[in-house]
């Protein structure tokens, strides 16, 4: 199989290498078409003609991710994903099923077979390492990414894709740069699967309100607390979240990492609802939340950081698939995060008594 980056296990000695294979996770793919372009975490490959899945992974969370190609391999399926925890010398088995296009489970009987296999390494010289190299990256985006979090927020079934997220498609972008994103992502891959097309309920994201709606306070002070958001972030906390900021944390990071490397649409529109809360709180990130923002804002240095740096490698793996990008346009003046970013960057320079710890992580 083909990588944008070389292993860290080529560079291991054959016992370093044996004992990172007894300790770590294997996923085990059978029957993955040739050509399709398939991720875990931040790793994308192309599926080559012995590719039997991975080895090496370490234990906790992660995120795998696929898309495969029409038979002449000019076209690609919408891609699709699903998290999953690892644990020490686990074995995970999923199985190609041809006319679904997805991957599936086993039976039970079936699956203990296969991973008595792996575990004799009949199939290790078929499994591609797990580039440890940057598994740091992966550790980053997902620092809050529980499997509470994950169990909380993801779909029945747990199969993430725009192709059923329809009640999505009818909704107008509020931005040129939102269209554009939107047509990125359902170009081509969603008319030519409506098959995918189901009854299925996408992921189980929080409700984020749009502003503050109160009945007992003047139009004045319904217009500060809108301008401030910081009362409708602990009511948020306090009724979805059971206060726990954490949890929202984890949130973000689950939207952002289906949305950038699983193609959701859904996930982006949660991404951008979470982040317009805690971009538009004044009070909460200089006295009532300052460690939550001074964790927040180092969420999202990591997922732009990784955005971006993606932008600038070469992406000629995930252009089959038509991955999606961060780069310049995103803070141009027809998105909401030039103007959200901008207004609380002066909330926090502006202010006359700032957390030295907020203050490192803003500049």
């Amino acid at each position: 199989m083909g990588s944008r980056s070389g292993g860290a296990a080529a560079r291991m000695d054959p016992e370093a290498a044996t004992e990172l294979v007894r300790k770590g996770g294997t996923l085990l793919l059978l029957d993955v078409p040739q050509h399709t372009v398939f991720g875990i975490d931040t790793q994308v490959f192309s599926v080559g003609p012995k590719f039997k899945g991975i080895k090496m992974v370490p234990p906790g969370p992660h995120f795998v991710y696929y898309c495969s190609p029409s038979r002449h391999g000019n076209e690609f399926a919408p891609t699709v994903g699903f998290f999953l925890t690892t644990h020490t010398s686990e074995v995970i088995v999923r199985k190609w099923h041809a006319q679904e296009e997805r991957l599936v489970t086993l039976s039970e009987e079936e699956e203990i077979r296969y991973s008595e296999a792996v575990k004799r390494f009949e199939f290790d010289d078929q499994l591609g390492p797990y580039n440890l190299d940057s598994f740091g990256d992966w550790k980053q985006l997902s620092s809050y990414l529980s499997p509470s979090v994950i169990e909380r927020i993801e779909p029945i079934g747990g199969e993430i894709t725009i192709a059923y997220e329809t009640s999505w498609m009818d909704r107008a972008p509020q931005t040129d740069m939102e269209k554009r994103l939107m047509e990125q992502l359902r170009e081509d891959k969603f008319a030519q699967n409506v098959s995918m097309q189901s009854e299925r309920r996408g992921c189980y994201y929080t409700t984020i309100p749009a502003s503050v709606k109160h009945k007992d306070i003047s139009a004045d002070e319904l217009t500060l607390m809108n301008l401030d958001r910081t009362s409708l972030l602990e009511s948020v906390l306090a009724k979805s979240y059971q206060g726990q900021e954490d949890l929202l944390l984890g949130e973000l990071q689950f939207s952002f990492i289906t949305f950038m490397m699983g193609q959701s649409l859904e996930a982006f529109m949660q991404w951008k609802a979470l982040i317009s809360l805690l971009l538009s709180c004044s009070e909460a990130p200089l006295h009532t939340r300052t460690n939550m923002f001074v964790k927040f804002i180092r969420v999202i240095y990591y997922q732009f950081k990784h955005g971006f740096l993606r932008t600038h490698e070469s992406r000629s793996i995930e252009d089959k698939g038509n991955s999606l990008f961060l780069d310049e346009a995103w803070f141009s003046r027809d998105i909401f995060l030039y103007r959200l970013s901008k207004d609380f960057l002066s909330v926090i320079l502006e202010a006359p008594v700032v957390d030295g710890d907020l203050l490192s992580r803003i500049q």
